[in-house]
């Protein structure tokens, strides 16, 4: 495993983002392991998710001037930040986010912040994709933008799970919509990263069985 990679789980954990226990995810999926941007709480962590998303934003996109999206409420920061890191490396991308209910006074609309023009990409930023609902819900609420494109989609981590198929949530959302997904870590990550301290044997069988029935198959 990649340096940054382990450097990024044990921030994680040690922020609170990545537990182990018993879970329900969005998808209704009871699951071993939850990963919860909202548990990012100070303005140093919040820096350093951002540094995070900006290494692998590079790594993908490369100098590619886009408009980042947060969705509600979680991807705000997240964007936030990205911009952030992304500008302190020499990158000034605007950012955007939704109100989780339209305002109909004073500027009213659903969106905050930059406003995409049309032909514009935008790269979405969120935490997670267990079943690739919350990114159905953000290209239903972007397709009210006209002729903006989404150029890629980057998350924490990709749960490698099935979604509606076989194949994986993360997969399906990419050849439903025609954009890639990216993600800083993967679940077997987290397992390599696990494996390494005896006292998390319980936790990587637990999430070993899990992936055994809910596991894609790529």
């Amino acid at each position: 495993m990649e340096q940054y990679k382990h450097e990024f789980i044990e921030f994680l954990e040690n922020a609170g983002v990545l537990k182990f226990g018993d879970f329900t995810a969005k998808s209704g999926r009871k699951i071993p392991y939850f990963i919860n941007a909202g548990d990012i709480k100070t303005g140093a962590q919040i820096q350093k998710l951002g540094e995070f998303y900006a290494k692998a934003y590079f790594e993908k996109l490369g100098k590619k001037q886009a408009v980042l999206y947060g969705p509600a409420y979680k991807g705000i920061p997240i964007a936030v930040s990205v911009s952030v890191a992304l500008a302190q490396q020499g990158l000034d991308v605007p950012f955007f986010f939704n109100r989780k209910e339209e305002k109909d006074h004073g500027e009213g609309g659903v969106f905050v912040g930059y406003k995409p023009a049309e032909n514009e990409e935008i790269v979405i930023v969120e935490d997670v994709i267990t079943a690739g609902t919350a990114i159905r819900e953000s290209m239903d609420i972007l397709s009210s933008l006209n002729g903006v494109k989404v150029a890629a989609v980057f998350v924490m981590v990709d749960r490698k799970e099935k979604g509606k198929t076989e194949k994986s949530a993360m997969a399906e959302v990419g050849e439903e919509f025609g954009f890639p997904v990216y993600s800083v870590v993967d679940v077997y990550d987290i397992i390599e990263y696990l494996e390494e301290n005896e006292a998390n044997r319980e936790n990587v069988e637990r999430i070993k069985n899990y992936l055994s029935v809910n596991g894609a198959k790529e």
